[in-house]
C-alpha cells in the first residue's frame, strides 16, 4: 500500500509540472525555428546477435525531417519512451551494424538513406534535398504496459525557463528549469503481455510539448 501511495504521490507530481509547463508558441518569434516532422507508427523488431546470443526484442521509429527554416539547424536530441507504468526509457545508443543492417533491408524501399540517430550529424541542412531519415530505438519496455509516449526533442530551438516547483537556490529562489520544444507521440498497446510478438500498438495522437 504504500509503495502504491508512492506512486501516486510521484505521479501527481509529474501531471502537475507538465500542467504547470507553458505551452509552445503558436506562431514562433524571430529567430526561433522547428523542423518539419513525419514519421513511421513505432514498430517492433527481434534481432539475434549470433546462434549463441539471446534474442532481443526492441522498438523503433523512424523520422523523417526536412529543414526548411531557411538556414541551416543543429541537431542535438534527446529521444525517451516512457510507459504508463513509470518506466523511462532513453533511445539506444549501442546499436549492433547487424541490427541496423537487418531494420535497413526491412525499410530499403521507402527509405533507402536511412540513419541511425547516432550516425545523423549534428546538423540538419536546410533544403529539401538534404532531407533525413532517421531510425530511433528502444530496447523493450515493460509488457504490463498499457500505453506509452515518445517525446523527441531536439528538433526545435524553442526554449523556456520555469520555475521548479521544490527546489531552492542558495538564495532561496526557486531554481530554474529549461524546458525544450519537444515533439510528444502517444500510443496505446493492446493484447495479452505473455504474447508480446502479438500486441497492438496504435498510434493516438501527436502534439508538440515544452519538456
Amino acid at each position: 500500500m504504500r509503495r502504491f501511495a508512492l506512486c501516486l504521490g510521484v505521479f501527481a507530481l509529474v501531471t502537475g509540472v507538465v500542467l504547470a509547463a507553458p505551452e509552445p508558441a503558436v506562431v514562433q518569434s524571430s529567430g526561433k525555428w522547428t523542423l518539419d516532422v513525419s514519421f513511421e507508427n513505432l514498430g517492433q523488431f527481434v534481432y539475434r546477435a549470433g546462434e549463441t546470443s539471446k534474442p532481443e526484442r526492441y522498438w523503433y521509429v523512424i523520422l523523417t525531417l526536412t529543414n526548411k527554416t531557411g538556414q541551416d539547424a543543429d541537431f542535438y536530441p534527446a529521444c525517451e519512451l516512457v510507459t504508463d507504468t513509470f518506466q523511462v526509457l532513453a533511445a539506444d545508443k549501442g546499436t549492433s551494424a547487424g541490427l541496423f543492417d537487418k531494420l535497413k533491408a526491412r525499410h530499403q524501399g521507402k527509405y533507402p538513406y536511412l540513419e541511425l540517430l547516432e550516425s545523423a550529424g549534428s546538423k540538419i541542412l536546410e533544403g529539401d534535398d538534404n532531407t533525413k531519415d532517421i531510425l530511433i530505438l528502444w530496447r523493450d519496455f515493460d509488457p504490463n504496459a498499457k500505453s506509452l509516449k515518445l517525446y523527441i526533442s531536439g528538433l526545435s530551438n524553442e526554449t523556456v525557463a520555469v520555475d521548479h516547483p521544490s527546489k531552492k537556490d542558495d538564495n532561496g529562489q526557486p531554481v530554474k528549469v529549461y524546458l525544450r520544444k519537444t515533439l510528444e507521440l502517444s500510443y496505446r498497446i493492446s493484447g495479452d503481455p505473455a504474447l508480446r510478438a502479438n500486441q497492438k500498438v496504435a498510434f493516438v495522437s501527436k502534439r508538440w510539448v515544452m519538456r
